[in-house]
């Protein structure tokens, strides 16, 4: 007796423990702001709701956990969960929003069934003949037995029922509606006793009511029921109203003080007043007042003792708190959802001013680096069109020379390749590299020149090595020339006697290597035999040229280096020329 008063309760209590484990388990996912986890928590509460026949309050959750589901992106639950809101809408007959919802699920199927008993469903609702109706219920009869899921079988077999009703055919209604209760009484007690009242029913509208109690005694003998001592009052007063109809109210009056007594006994009030409510009304019926009133003294003296014992009002108290809690929950949510949306747009906003600052910040920085190596171009194109203004007057001074000594052959040859010099230097100055080739003509050409100029001073000897690529090297224009300028002028010239120049170019890894070697009086000799005049116009040589080395290696990175010295006791000047040919 212990035993069987601890399952009565504790089947009393599982709304409570069920509504407390799904507040947990949301106030758990709002916390760690887990919107699947929310939405999971609603489809619990939701399927809480449509076991215990709460179907507007099952549709309520499901519409939150499919919006959630639709934010996730989440298709597969997403598609479960619009399944069960149509089946909840169907319950409370809303149609037109279930079919739209079972079409939606058949839409997004993940196999072939689902999509197959969704489409059925839909159809079903929507077909305009009885016949069509029961071909898409057999179809999704067949695939759930072939499935095994029982409780969608079941449900078929009702709707089957509903069909054979709509085309009057009791016989076959009561045959689905008791196949559907044999199965579902197995499974899903909240299932099967609203199969047993549809059926109930029909035999009350039929007029068959010894039927009608016959089904309502069979439940009553189920173990769902005798464990539920509330929901075994209900079913009493039930068979008591078939009674009624059946004009019998002695039994009815009997069964409903049954129903009185067990609720009474295990503390359900709302139900032992609906008892007090029918007594009172078939007591009016037979003009039994003193019944009537015996019996409402009795449940008055004993409603305070029926009130605390009643835990289902306890249970209202804990569930209308915890709807409560939920609710404040779903408000906590809503709340950390805007702060986190406004968070969100501030972070993008942010996000996009720097990118945007950013973007501005390269174009400014691009358009800087674009100008800046336009002017460094420039700058050396402007160093490249310089030429020692000494050569080009000494030069003429030259030609003068012969001119006035009546060497006309003289003149006429040292004018042609000063020409041809000067013609080179022109054509290759909007060039920062030409063909080596076009540059060991030039330097040919200028060391000639001076040759010429100087006959008795210097001879030279021009060596290049046979593994350089005359045509497809490139290198700088003219960026030589100053070096041996120096070497003729401030080195060689002011020797007693004739000296040597020697212009050499090799291939040493992957660098041209120039040696330009002379055996002239030396740097430092030299510097002591110049005039003022004379130290302005070679700094500013040499500084042309440095700056074009260090300009080509900023632009090209060609690692050009240049090494100038002296040799030993002053007895020449070496300068080393690297540039990397990669």
């Amino acid at each position: 007796m212990l035993v069987s008063t601890a399952i009565v309760q504790a089947q009393d209590t599982t709304r409570v423990t069920q509504a407390l484990k799904s507040a947990a388990k949301l106030k758990k996912a709002v916390d760690k702001n887990d919107n699947k986890g929310v939405a999971d928590a609603y489809v619990g509460m939701a399927n809480d709701y449509y076991n215990q026949g709460n179907y507007a309050k099952s549709e309520e959750f499901l519409i939150k956990a499919k919006n959630l589901y639709q934010n996730l992106n989440d298709k597969k639950n997403l598609e479960s969960v619009t399944r069960k809101l149509a089946q909840s809408q169907e319950k409370q007959n809303k149609i037109t929003p279930a079919i739209s919802n079972y079409s939606m699920a058949a839409q997004m199927g993940y196999s072939e069934k689902s999509r197959t008993v969704n489409a059925n469903d839909a159809a079903r609702l929507s077909s305009p003949t009885p016949e069509m109706k029961a071909e898409a219920i057999q179809n999704n009869i067949n695939l759930s037995k072939k499935e095994n899921v029982q409780a969608e079988v079941a449900a078929g077999y009702s709707q089957l029922a509903d069909v054979n009703i709509q085309q009057n055919d009791v016989s076959k209604a009561e045959e689905n509606l008791n196949a559907a209760y044999k199965i579902s009484k197995r499974e899903a007690p909240q299932q099967a006793l609203e199969i047993n009242q549809k059926l109930a029913n029909l035999y009350v509208e039929n007029k068959n009511f010894d039927k009608a109690i016959e089904a309502k005694k069979k439940v009553l003998k189920e173990d769902f029921v005798k464990e539920n001592s509330q929901e075994k009052v209900n079913q009493i007063q039930e068979l008591a109203d078939i009674y009624i109809k059946k004009n019998d109210p002695e039994e009815a009056v009997n069964l409903l003080k049954n129903a009185y007594g067990i609720a009474l006994n295990k503390g359900h009030t709302m139900e032992a007043q609906k008892s007090v409510k029918k007594l009172d009304s078939l007591y009016a019926i037979s003009g039994n007042t003193n019944a009537s009133v015996q019996l409402y003294r009795d449940f008055l003296g004993k409603l305070p003792d029926l009130v605390s014992k009643d835990r289902s009002l306890v249970d209202d108290k804990i569930l209308a708190d915890t709807e409560e809690r939920i609710s404040q929950l779903e408000k906590e949510k809503g709340l950390k959802d805007e702060l986190i949306r406004k968070k969100n747009v501030f972070n993008y906003g942010l996000i996009g001013a720097l990118v945007l600052l950013t973007g501005l910040i390269v174009i400014i920085f691009r358009t800087l680096k674009k100008v800046q190596i336009k002017n460094k171009k420039i700058a050396l194109q402007s160093l490249r069109r310089e030429m020692n203004p000494h050569f080009i007057f000494n030069s003429l001074n030259s030609v003068n020379h012969f001119i006035a000594m009546n060497n006309e052959l003289e003149a006429n040859q040292y004018l042609t390749k000063f020409s041809k010099l000067m013609r080179g230097v022109m054509e290759n100055s909007t060039e920062d590299f030409i063909p080596f080739q076009q540059e060991l003509d030039l330097l040919q050409n200028y060391l000639a020149l001076e040759k010429t100029r100087f006959a008795d001073k210097f001879d030279y000897e021009v060596e290049v090595d046979e593994s350089l690529n005359m045509q497809n090297l490139r290198v700088p224009g003219m960026l030589i020339q100053p070096f041996l300028e120096n070497a003729v002028w401030h080195g060689l010239r002011y020797r007693t006697d004739k000296g040597f120049l020697k212009l050499n170019f090799e291939k040493e890894g992957t660098f041209l290597k120039i040696v330009i070697d002379d055996n002239g009086i030396g740097i430092e000799e030299s510097k002591k035999q110049k005039t003022e005049h004379q130290k302005t116009r070679e700094g500013r040589g040499m500084k042309n040229t440095l700056e074009r080395i260090h300009l080509l290696n900023d632009l090209y990175k060609k690692e050009i280096t240049c090494s100038v010295k002296d040799k030993e006791n002053n007895s020449g000047v070496v300068v080393t020329i690297k540039m990397n040919l990669a």
